[in-house]
């Protein structure tokens, strides 16, 4: 894809099955395990049986590999498998990759997956603590030894900013959180089912990493989630109303660095879903005012405001009254400061279920869903709509 032009891949691949876990903080079972019965579960939920995938993709974090899920699943020969990386800046992309092997014909079904136990194993909260020299560490010397060990500590030093610049209290960043924790609150399937929270609640939390408090932080969660993908034309004849990919982006900015990107000349937006924005307005021929729900990557609050800015729903530090006047549907599932964290799999399934018609909290005549990956690293995001 040309950051200049519009690509071809629009409208040629659909999502056609959502399956996951349960969302816990201990799953009591192996990562390959959660693995597996997420992509059972999106399997059946397609009408397609293990034996139908000739295409695997997750994220290069994942420590099931997709030889061993194939195995494990009961899946024959593949004819793609692909990984990506920056974290949750991957969730997006691996629907991509799906998608592009799709439309030229490298595979027919393909299911993109994670699975972690990053509540009662590895938790990415707890920060460096151990890290193989590499070329990418490097930009991690510059603020480790001043103590910016873990990524509240990193996204706090943009936020920090964000507030100085726009005059701006961290007061603002509280819309998200009860935005997010309102639709939680109706989510059977949300780790905060039935704990809806106030502004007051927000401003009550403890600091994490100034000007982030408890409750600007997403959840640790333990599950898997996983998505399946084919063509279109085979998504008609399936179970299940197809989500297809208007559009499917990546993004990496100038002087961009995997969550320290300190030395830019503006510590206020996310240059790299710029991009991604920019990618899919191009190619989907839709605008802002045309979405009728937003899924945004959660895991810290600014960082929501800050991608309502970049994609253009609002001037730059409008954000909060624009999430406070409720003027776009957010994270309906209550996204990963409610529902779970899955590195923002969970979001795009929540989309899917949205252009269905089977959400918890279905927004009525959705029919244009706007998805994001992780922030403050390279990213991705994708346009989901009805099949016409």
């Amino acid at each position: 894809m040309s950051v200049r032009g519009r690509d071809g891949l629009g409208g040629r691949a659909a999502v056609v099955g959502v399956g996951a876990t349960e969302f816990s903080k201990d799953s009591g079972r192996s990562e390959l395990r959660l693995a597996v019965e997420a992509v059972r579960a999106a399997l059946d939920d397609a009408g397609l049986t293990p034996g139908d995938v000739d295409g695997l993709v997750t994220f290069t974090m994942d420590t099931s590999p997709e030889i061993t899920l194939a195995q494990a699943c009961g899946m024959g020969e593949l004819s793609f498998f692909s990984r990506v990386h920056y974290g949750g800046g991957a969730a997006c992309a691996t629907v991509q990759q799906a998608a592009l092997a799709v439309a030229t014909g490298v595979a027919e079904v393909v299911v993109c997956y994670r699975a972690f136990n990053e509540r009662s194993g590895r938790r990415f909260g707890s920060g460096v603590q151990h890290r193989e020299p590499s070329a990418e560490g490097v930009a991690l010397g510059w603020a480790l030894p001043f103590g910016l060990l873990t990524p509240a500590s990193w996204v706090a030093m943009a936020a920090q900013r964000y507030l100085h610049a726009h005059g701006l209290t961290p007061e603002a960043f509280g819309h998200v959180a009860v935005a997010d924790r309102r639709y939680a609150a109706t989510n059977p399937a949300a780790y905060f089912h039935g704990r809806p929270i106030t502004l007051a609640d927000h401003a009550a939390s403890r600091w994490i990493a100034e000007p982030l408090r408890l409750l600007d932080c997403c959840q640790e969660t333990d599950g898997g989630q996983a998505l399946v993908v084919t063509s279109v034309e085979r998504a008609r004849d399936l179970p299940q109303t197809p989500a297809v990919i208007a559009a499917a982006a990546q993004g990496a900015g100038r002087a961009q660095e995997q969550m320290t990107s300190f030395y830019r000349d503006d510590l206020t937006g996310l240059p790299e879903m710029g991009v991604v924005a920019r990618q899919l307005w191009r190619t989907s021929g839709l605008a802002p005012a045309d979405i009728d729900v937003g899924i945004l990557y959660d895991h810290f609050t600014p960082f929501v405001l800050m991608q309502l800015e970049e994609f253009g729903f609002c001037a730059r530090g409008e954000a909060a009254g624009f999430v406070a006047e409720e003027r776009l549907p957010l994270n309906t599932h209550g996204g990963q400061l409610g529902e779970a964290y899955l590195h923002g799999m969970n979001g795009i399934a929540e989309g899917v279920r949205q252009l269905r018609g089977t959400a918890a909290n279905q927004i009525p005549g959705a029919g244009r869903i706007l998805v994001t990956a992780g922030t403050g690293v390279p990213t991705s995001g994708l346009v989901l709509t009805a099949d016409d």
